[in-house]
């Protein structure tokens, strides 16, 4: 994996072309004009692009324009669809397409092919931020990368301009897997900070007061993706365990009871609890929670 930090633009300024300029396209294009990069534009509704033309974009009439005008062209849509429609009637011949419109990893690795068979080299993404962190280096955004090694190395210094980049391999769906394992942990996260509130609401509890300890918590327990990440390649589950998941499974009774007393629903708890519950059944009461990795695997290939 490659981890670079926020670069200043290369002395080269390459010109390039973004397609897209909703929130994030606007961020990014503003960063490449800003360290002097000329930069082509096209988004479907035009008037979208009229500030960043004030700026001194050059503004392509069609997608296909603008893919003509630069060699290095940048994709930054809706969803992979719209990637395909805006360019249907682009040539793509000696193109290097760098894809950062949100997708799945199996958009990546089928708009890879698609892509390649139109002549075009092709790198996917994933941005790890949001519009305000572009161009900001303190704010640890960066972009995941994958596909063809070549159009990442050649172009690493034009891609770092407005955010730090990461690349994670030639398999083009690996950005976006990475970008989506990513949130689906925060989402995970947010679960349960909404639980957590939902709890204390309705008692005499400042939530000001409750969110520094939430935090500090929170903090203290993300190293144990360490371990899990340590167990899962040793596939050695029982080991030094502190707490097993059979402790856990029966004390979640408590944490339901508790949610029942204060009138909050536990569905953001139930489906962890249930795999939880379901592990333990299976006669492996003895693992840490590593052990749900693959048990969550197994859930989905028995579904």
């Amino acid at each position: 994996m490659t981890d670079n930090t926020l670069a200043p633009a290369p002395a080269s300024r390459t010109p390039l072309t973004l397609l897209g300029t909703g929130a994030m396209g606007t961020a990014l294009a503003r960063t490449w004009l800003a360290a002097g990069h000329p930069v082509t534009v096209w988004n479907r509704t035009p008037a979208r692009a009229g500030a960043l033309a004030a700026e001194g974009a050059a503004v392509a009439a069609s997608a296909a324009e603008a893919v003509a005008a630069n060699r290095l062209v940048i994709a930054c849509l809706l969803d992979d669809a719209s990637v395909g429609e805006a360019l249907e009637d682009a040539d793509l011949t000696g193109r290097d397409l760098v894809n950062l419109t949100t997708g799945t990893p199996e958009d990546g690795r089928t708009r890879a092919a698609w892509a390649e068979a139109r002549g075009a080299r092709f790198l996917d993404g994933g941005i790890m931020a949001i519009p305000p962190m572009i161009g900001i280096p303190e704010s640890g955004g960066y972009v995941f990368y994958s596909g063809s090694q070549d159009v990442f190395e050649e172009h690493r210094d034009t891609l770092a301009v407005p955010t730090g980049t990461r690349y994670v391999g030639t398999d083009p769906g690996f950005a976006s897997l990475h970008d989506v394992a990513l949130l689906s942990a925060m989402s995970g996260l947010f679960a349960g900070i909404t639980h957590a509130f939902a709890l204390i609401r309705r008692e005499d509890i400042s939530p000001k007061d409750f969110a520094p300890l939430l935090t500090s918590w929170l903090t203290a327990m993300t190293p144990s993706a360490h371990r899990t990440a340590e167990q899962l390649v040793s596939g050695d589950y029982t080991t030094g365990v502190v707490s097993n998941l059979a402790m856990q499974s029966a004390g979640n009774a408590t944490l339901l009871r508790t949610a029942e007393e204060q009138g909050v629903s536990a569905e953001l708890l139930t489906p962890y609890m249930d795999l939880m519950a379901r592990h333990v059944a299976d006669g492996h009461g003895d693992h840490d929670g590593a052990g749900l990795v693959d048990a969550l695997v197994r859930a989905a290939a028995r579904d």
